[in-house]
């Protein structure tokens, strides 16, 4: 039976924030380091790095493996794989900000899937409200000027897939015996998978021979090895184990705008007023969503001084 889940408080506020600046940097580095080596090179060499220092993390805690974990920790390594593949791909046709903005429709499809499986997770009707204003929100900011080109729709069209790929492995973690395994075990599924289904789409497209040695590439595969693809989803699956993950996921409404806020920093991508505007939007969903806990939590607090 999994252990009943707390609901955000200032702990899970505060590293959610820092997690999204962190994944919302991710693809920003990938665009900048895509001459010196392949975005599927970088993913799959990530993910390979990675594995190695988790494995070697369970190995020295002495970890056992939980019995029943093997066919949903394989399902969602093979999710995992599939959504870092298409975020690849699709950096190829889109802009980096357009990949992190699509790509974090992964709430809405992490929310839709627990909502169904899970009585635990379902949302109350503020909560679903909050939702659609964040995602209003994205969409006011990104599409309002959707004047682009069909690269640059197969593009986001790419991304709104990872992102559905990124949902279904977040419901497949917490619907099944992964939801009571340790962090370190969840996550070691996904990285070898991803390694492996990184490498054979690398194989099959001829991108396994483009890794330059250079301080751009020793650099990006340590900022993404170590820190969002170890460190990062370390505390991300922990978090899950502790927390609501359909309160969880909607504070990743943040990363679109780190996201851009770094596109426009280090790649020169515009910045408008559509943006301003759908921040704001995506701030209020949140805070729709959880403020009440995190204030009741507040209250409570000062309540026993």
């Amino acid at each position: 039976m999994q252990a009943p889940r707390l609901s955000i408080d200032g702990l899970a506020a505060g590293l959610m924030a820092l997690l999204c600046a962190l994944w919302g940097l991710q693809q920003i580095v990938i665009k900048l380091a895509a001459q010196d080596i392949a975005p599927i090179m970088q993913i799959a060499l990530r993910s390979g790095l990675a594995a190695l220092l988790v494995g070697g993390l369970m190995r020295w805690r002495g970890h056992k493996r939980l019995k029943g974990t093997f066919k949903p920790g394989v399902a969602a390594g093979l999710l995992f794989g599939v959504e870092f593949v298409l975020i690849a791909v699709g950096l190829a046709y889109t802009s980096a900000s357009h990949m992190v903005v699509f790509l974090y429709t992964a709430p809405i499809f992490t929310a839709l899937g627990l909502a169904w499986r899970l009585p635990s997770e379902r949302l109350s009707p503020r909560q679903w409200i909050g939702i659609a204003l964040a995602f209003s929100g994205l969409a006011f900011a990104f599409l309002g000027d959707a004047g682009g080109n069909a690269d640059t729709r197969l593009g986001d069209a790419l991304a709104v897939l990872a992102g559905l790929a990124w949902g279904a492995t977040t419901v497949v973690v917490r619907c099944s015996r992964l939801a009571d395994a340790e962090p370190a075990e969840t996550l070691l599924y996904q990285l070898v998978a991803g390694c492996v289904v990184a490498l054979a789409y690398a194989a099959v497209s001829g991108e396994i021979g483009h890794v330059a040695l250079s301080w751009i590439t020793a650099g990006t595969l340590f900022f993404q090895g170590v820190l969002v693809a170890c460190a990062s989803y370390l505390a991300w699956f922990w978090m899950l184990r502790r927390y609501q993950a359909s309160q969880l996921v909607v504070f990743s409404f943040l990363t679109p705008l780190y996201g851009v806020a770094f596109g426009v920093l280090l790649l020169a991508e515009p910045l408008d007023a559509h943006f301003l505007a759908g921040a704001c939007l995506v701030l209020a969903g949140i805070f729709v969503v959880n403020g009440g806990v995190l204030f009741g939590r507040a209250k409570l607090a000062l309540a026993r001084r």
